[in-house]
């Protein structure tokens, strides 16, 4: 399938977070509705505004948006001053998965950390999600650590 991935506009803004809800872990944290509450176009308006974040959404071939994902570029002073790429907020539109449109997706995320001179891109990925865990391994990334969360909200 042909894809165009591109920087997010706020007009992207109701698709993200309608992929975002969708799914079984998203449907208990996000609040989609129409109109879409203001505190995810302020969170869009933080985000374009930080150099060092770029949230994308992938466009099928009529220009509908059937994904999203969001890399962060943070800096370390391990590794000789090193930067990370780290991969969240992943979604592909139920109705396109299994199309290689996720491996699209992560193969031009880990070209734009090569071209920001990254040494490492990390993600996370819940326990209730295997299937994600699996694709994430078929793609090269190694279950290396263990991660923690304190939620504050």
């Amino acid at each position: 399938m042909s894809i165009n991935i591109r920087p997010a506009t706020k007009e992207d803004v109701p698709d993200i977070v309608s992929m975002l809800a969708h799914d079984k872990l998203g449907k208990l944290r996000e609040d989609f509705q129409d109109p879409l509450p203001q505190k995810y176009y302020d969170a869009f308006e933080r985000i374009i505004s930080d150099p060092n974040q770029e949230l994308v959404v992938i466009l099928n071939e009529f220009k509908k948006i059937i994904g999203t994902l969001q890399l962060s570029f943070i800096q370390y002073l391990t590794y000789q001053g090193g930067i990370r790429a780290q991969i969240e907020a992943v979604r592909v539109h139920e109705e396109y998965r299994g199309q290689g449109i996720g491996q699209q997706l992560f193969e031009w995320a880990i070209q734009r950390a090569k071209e920001k001179g990254v040494h490492v891109v990390q993600l996370t990925t819940d326990k209730k999600r295997p299937e994600a865990l699996t694709f994430y391994e078929k793609l090269g990334f190694t279950n290396s650590h263990e991660g923690m969360k304190l939620h504050l909200v």
